[in-house]
């Protein structure tokens, strides 16, 4: 029969409440009843007790900051099938060892719509979560937005501070800027600063910088700094496996035949792949 373990005293209780140790304020109770027990030294209870509160704080921390990263979908590495992917093994390994974060390099991932540019991305900044990085996530559509505001209200400082507040900026759809002439001039100060204040820049686009041929030569020039990476679609014998994969991991008996069938008519994306699966075996 357990017992419940008595309550701290309660001028004890308020002193860890105004110390902000919630988890040392939880766990004690239950843990002065084991070091009893086993008779624990004093100083082993008091390495326990802070090796909680330092674990919780860590989560607590880890939860915020994939909060403040404002993910739009959360991905990560170990979701992402590198068999699936045109992006070679060594370049797959360096990018997720952030070994780019600590050599204060950009990222830039090329490819079509539905190659998994965005999950790549967003799987690596998640990846920079976890190790400590401060990460904001924001399409070019939603930054050339904001920096249009600022423009118009006067604010666009306000905007680059709390740009600057992250090691590590995301910006999906790079090409988005091509239309916007306005506010390219602004994106590439924006960059700028980014830049030499040593913040990392990851983007996807899906062509290389030099065809994006509407923006300022000086702005293609800036994305083609640092590591081109380029994405593109799967062959046959890939796109087959995509498919069977994604029927098992769905439980849908698909003949192999089908599958090829779909894998032949459906070279485009793999978004269109998975969906045209998707489509034949609802009926």
């Amino acid at each position: 029969m357990s017992t419940t373990a008595p309550p701290l005293d309660a001028d004890l209780t308020a002193g860890l409440r105004r110390l902000k140790l919630a988890a040392m304020r939880q766990l004690a109770p239950e843990l002065l009843i084991t070091a009893k027990t086993q008779r624990w030294s004093p100083e082993e209870v008091l390495r326990a007790l802070v090796v909680a509160e330092i674990a919780a704080r860590d989560a607590s921390n880890e939860r915020a900051r994939i909060k403040a990263a404002a993910f739009p979908v959360l991905k990560t590495i170990e979701e992402f099938d590198l068999a699936a992917s045109s992006i070679p093994a060594p370049t797959w390994a360096y990018l997720t060892s952030l070994e780019w974060v600590r050599a204060r390099e950009n990222v830039a991932l090329i490819g079509p719509a539905g190659t998994g540019k965005s999950h790549t991305l967003i799987a690596l900044g998640h990846a920079a979560v976890l190790a400590g990085h401060r990460v904001r996530y924001v399409t070019a559509a939603d930054l050339v937005e904001t920096l249009y505001r600022g423009l118009a209200d006067n604010t666009v400082g306000k905007v680059i501070e709390v740009l600057l507040r992250n090691d590590v900026l995301l910006v999906d759809d790079i090409q988005f800027l091509e239309s916007k002439i306005q506010t390219q001039e602004e994106f590439f100060h924006t960059f700028n600063t980014l830049h030499n204040a040593q913040k990392q820049i990851v983007m996807t686009s899906d062509r290389p910088p030099k065809l994006l041929e509407a923006l300022e030569p000086r702005l293609r020039s800036r994305f083609e700094w640092g590591l081109m990476t380029d994405i593109q679609p799967p062959d046959l014998e890939t796109r087959i496996a995509i498919l069977r994969k994604k029927a098992q991991s769905e439980r849908l008996l698909v003949p192999d035949e089908v599958l090829e069938y779909i894998a032949t008519k459906v070279s485009s994306n793999i978004r269109e792949l998975e969906g045209a699966l998707s489509r034949v075996s609802a009926f």
